[in-house]
Parts: structure tokens; C-alpha cells; sequence
């Protein structure tokens, strides 16, 4: 059901959510902006860890493919459970209306498809934290890579489906097709975006 009694009148190619001139601007963010966000943090990291030279070239693989394995669980268990969460309030309805409602009533509008940095920023910071109380600090930079590209991987594809025609590859254009029917078939399926491992395994 349409939720776009939430929004105003917008004079540019993405709709106006806010009245709030400052909150509207923050909430809408073109797609390169994670790559100058993050790009820079991943070149760090990957310098910390060269830099340490104790630390086995076989581990450094192994960490980051787990980062980026970790990362495709955070995007499924964040879209099917966080982001596609029914809440029962009208302030709830509304606020996950803005979270992620907005891209299921309109899913071509271009500046609302990635994470505002307002959210991302937090987020990432958060997870950074996490990881490496789990891991540590020389374990957690070939880690975090992983799971930060995964991130930066996953924001690209999810545009490029709505916004690039993808002819090739074949696993693109499946990816692809799986997303545009959770938008246009069931939003109850195919959580994924650039995997369906998990959607497999769990069934949707």
C-alpha cells in the first residue's frame, strides 16, 4: 500500500520527503558517495595490515573472504528482518516507511536507493567496534576490508539494478531478476541483493 501521503511536492528528480529543508537533503544521497566515504578507509586498513608483517598472506585471504562472507549475512538478516519489519504504530509505520518503504513505493528514484552517511557512518563505525573487540585489532583490517567492500559491492549492484541495463554476466542478470521480483512479485522473497546464498538456505 502507498505510503506517499508522507511526502511533498519535490522540484528535482528525487522525491521530497521532509518539510526540513536540512533533514530532506540528508536523506537523499547519489550512489558514488559510500565509494568517497569508505574507498579511503579501505586503502588505510590494507596499508595497517600490509604493514604487518607477522601476520601470514594466507590469513589475510582467509580474514577477508570471512568479511566478506559475514557481510552477506548482515544484508540479508538486515533486509528480510530489520528493513521489511511491519511495526504496529503509526510513528513505527512511518519510520520504517523511511527506512526502507520509501524505495519499495518508488524503487527508480536515484537518491534513494543507498544509505544516507547520517546512517551509514554510525553503522559501520559500530560494526568496526565490534569486530575488532571479537578479533583484535591486527586480525580485524583484512577482516573489516572485506565486510566494508562487501558493503560497497552491494550498494553499487543494488543501483546498477534499478538504474543500468546488465546484459552480462549471466550471474548479474540473475541477481538482477531475483531483486526485481522481490520488488514487483513477492517483497517477501529474495532478500538478497548481491547473493542468493542465504535466501537458498532459508528458503525465500
Amino acid at each position: 500500500m502507498s505510503q506517499n501521503k508522507y511526502f511533498v511536492s519535490g522540484k528535482d528528480e528525487s522525491l521530497r520527503m521532509f518539510q526540513n529543508d536540512f533533514l530532506d537533503k540528508i536523506s537523499r544521497v547519489s550512489w558514488y558517495v559510500p565509494l568517497l566515504i569508505f574507498a579511503p578507509i579501505i586503502a588505510l586498513l590494507l596499508y595497517h595490515s600490509i604493514s604487518d608483517f607477522d601476520i601470514p598472506l594466507k590469513t589475510r585471504l582467509m580474514l577477508f573472504v570471512l568479511g566478506l562472507l559475514v557481510w552477506s549475512v548482515v544484508e540479508y538478516v538486515f533486509h528480510r528482518f530489520i528493513f521489511h519489519y511491519h511495526p504496529k504504530s503509526n510513528l513505527g509505520k512511518k519510520v520504517f516507511f523511511v527506512i526502507h518503504g520509501v524505495h519499495h513505493d518508488y524503487p527508480n528514484d536515484s537518491k534513494r536507493l543507498v544509505m544516507p552517511p547520517v546512517m551509514s557512518i554510525p553503522l559501520a563505525t559500530g560494526f568496526y567496534f565490534l569486530f575488532e573487540y571479537l578479533l583484535g585489532d591486527r586480525s580485524n583490517s583484512m577482516f573489516y576490508i572485506g565486510f566494508i567492500l562487501g558493503y560497497l559491492l552491494y550498494d553499487i549492484m543494488h543501483y546498477a539494478f534499478h538504474h543500468a541495463p546488465i546484459t552480462r554476466p549471466k550471474i548479474f542478470q540473475t541477481l538482477k531478476k531475483n531483486h526485481m521480483d522481490h520488488h514487483f512479485k513477492n517483497p517477501e522473497r529474495g532478500f538478497g541483493v548481491s547473493s542468493t546464498i542465504w535466501d537458498k538456505v532459508f528458503g525465500t
